[in-house]
């Protein structure tokens, strides 16, 4: 587990992160969210070593981190940071080699993540002659040529075409599934939504919300319910404690202020007619994210 604890940076007079704590569990994808300037990409940093922490702590597996375990991690940047005059292939192969693998072993890694995220064919254009969506291709290799320990990705979907947010996703998936703490940034919440098992959300520098999809839906879960009848159930505007949201025939979205109420409204609705579902309507991440940073 990749554990954050306690994190403070400042920037001169401002505050970037203050007091950030979050873990990133193995095995799982966690999705970073925050709008322009709330401190995702500076908390990277710190995780990376790139940027030192004024106050706190990054760990992994209870370990502090040093230089030699952070050159097991996977990094891409935001902004591209491979060289535009080298192919691609061959890029990818050496950084495998500055991360210590044989050079057999680099290339067949190479090979294999190009192959799946369909450059195959490009492996030996230069980075340059590249789609600027086949370039973030090329970049997402760059990061898991030496099978990371930990995968760090700062907006890896940014300029992907549908077709290719699927074949990344799947290519991240297999990072998890062997192990590896993945923490990703994105803004684009709907990819968050079908990918992240945990989220963690931060503005001006603050943790907002975190935990797991379930965990976090079922604390914004706010007071709505749908009930779908196999009759009329025009009664519920009459009803105590019920505001009626939408209403179509045996289909209605509620407003049910308490538990109890809905466990009335449930056993009137049994009587009156066939139920076919009742239950409460749980929020997307999307609606989590703009209720806990407005």
């Amino acid at each position: 587990m990749l554990r954050i604890e306690g994190v403070t940076r400042r920037f001169g007079d401002r505050t970037v992160l203050d007091d950030v704590s979050f873990d990133v569990g193995g095995g799982r994808m966690t999705g970073f969210v925050g709008g322009n300037g709330a401190g995702k990409t500076t908390a990277m940093r710190i995780i990376l070593g790139v940027l030192a922490p004024h106050a706190g702590r990054v760990t992994l597996d209870g370990d502090p981190l040093d230089t030699a375990r952070r050159a097991q991690f996977g990094y891409m940047p935001e902004e591209r940071g491979l060289y535009p005059k080298m192919r691609v292939r061959e890029q990818i192969a050496y950084l495998g080699r500055l991360h210590g693998m044989p050079k057999s072993a680099a290339e067949k890694s190479a090979d294999g993540l190009l192959d799946r995220l369909g450059l195959a064919e490009r492996r030996n254009d230069k980075l340059e002659d590249l789609s600027l969506g086949n370039q973030q291709r090329a970049q997402i290799a760059a990061a898991l040529v030496h099978e990371p320990e930990v995968l760090v990705l700062d907006e890896p979907f940014s300029g992907l075409d549908p077709m290719a947010v699927e074949v990344v996703l799947g290519v991240l998936q297999d990072a998890a599934r062997r192990g590896a703490p993945v923490l990703f940034s994105s803004h684009q919440l709907d990819i968050v939504e079908r990918l992240c098992d945990d989220l963690v959300v931060i503005g001006d520098g603050r943790i907002l919300a975190s935990g797991s999809r379930e965990q976090l839906r079922a604390r914004y879960g706010g007071s709505r319910y749908e009930l779908q009848s196999a009759g009329d159930v025009g009664w519920l505007r009459a009803e105590p404690g019920v505001g009626v949201v939408e209403f179509d025939g045996g289909y209605a979205l509620l407003e049910i202020a308490d538990r109890a109420t809905a466990q009335r409204v449930l056993r009137r609705a049994v009587d009156d007619a066939p139920v076919d579902r009742f239950g409460p309507v749980l929020p997307t991440l999307t609606e989590i994210f703009r209720e806990v940073v407005r």
